[in-house]
């Protein structure tokens, strides 16, 4: 790879990705809220959609805090507890199972979109592009545990990466940390940072939505009164008290 394109991918395209990613989650929330949704087809082989999200989802979530946490971290907050070696040795195998199940289950929801002919025509093309975008950048994940393993002595790659993510984030990149990296992994972290880019053009917004239920655990309790009881006050006063210090009458 030529070193000036090498530097636009990992010292400048990196933000271009951050910057349309937020900036297009937070327009299109803005103009389009009705298609802010995962269009869902669960009517639909019904079966096949539970087992490939459940599996999907639970893979995904996994490799993306593992990433986050994985490259974020300097290594000084952790080198008194485990070794580089030990955490890339940890990266590996728990990267390696969370990767493989993700795998099969956005194997199992790509083949659901591609060769059932109902499910084909209700979908969107982005739909399919980011389907399989994701099920390479699964593929890629999965090529690097076998280079990771054998640089696994000195974590040299774990730790290059690592810097490289860091100097990112904190707005100092050099791409001159990961120049030597086997192509694979460049080519992973291009995919990945794609993805970012595509990300408010796809149905992958709703993912947004899914952390948002978070407030739901802080949310105040609602008043609920059925109209039912609500013709007899007898019966309403008649339950006061009983909801301790929920401010609800059913």
């Amino acid at each position: 790879m030529p070193l000036a394109l090498h530097s636009f991918l990992f010292n400048v395209y990196p933000y271009i990705c951050i910057a349309v990613f937020l900036t297009g989650s937070l327009t299109r929330f803005d103009r389009d809220q009705y298609t802010w949704k995962s269009d869902s087809s669960q009517m639909l082989r019904a079966r096949q959609l539970r087992w490939g999200s459940n599996l999907f989802h639970i893979g995904i979530l996994f490799l993306f805090f593992g990433h986050a946490f994985g490259l974020l971290t300097p290594h000084i907050l952790y080198e008194w507890i485990i070794t580089a070696p030990q955490k890339q040795m940890l990266a590996i195998v728990s990267g390696g199972i969370a990767g493989f199940i993700c795998f099969i289950g956005l194997s199992i929801l790509l083949h659901r979109r591609l060769f059932d002919p109902r499910i084909r025509l209700t979908s969107h093309r982005t739909d399919l592009a980011i389907l399989i975008i994701l099920w390479i950048q699964l593929v890629l994940g999965l090529i690097t545990l076998p280079l990771s393993y054998e640089h696994r002595a000195d974590a040299s790659t774990m730790l290059a990466l690592a810097a490289w993510a860091q100097g990112v984030v904190t707005f100092n990149p050099d791409a001159t940390l990961i120049l030597h990296v086997d192509w694979p992994f460049k080519v992973h972290m291009i995919l990945g940072m794609t993805i970012f880019l595509l990300f408010p053009f796809t149905r992958l917004v709703h993912v947004w939505s899914g952390f948002a239920t978070i407030a739901y655990l802080f949310r105040p309790y609602q008043l609920v009164r059925s109209r039912r009881l609500a013709l007899h006050p007898s019966r309403l006063s008649g339950r006061s008290g009983t909801g301790g210090d929920r401010d609800t009458t059913i």
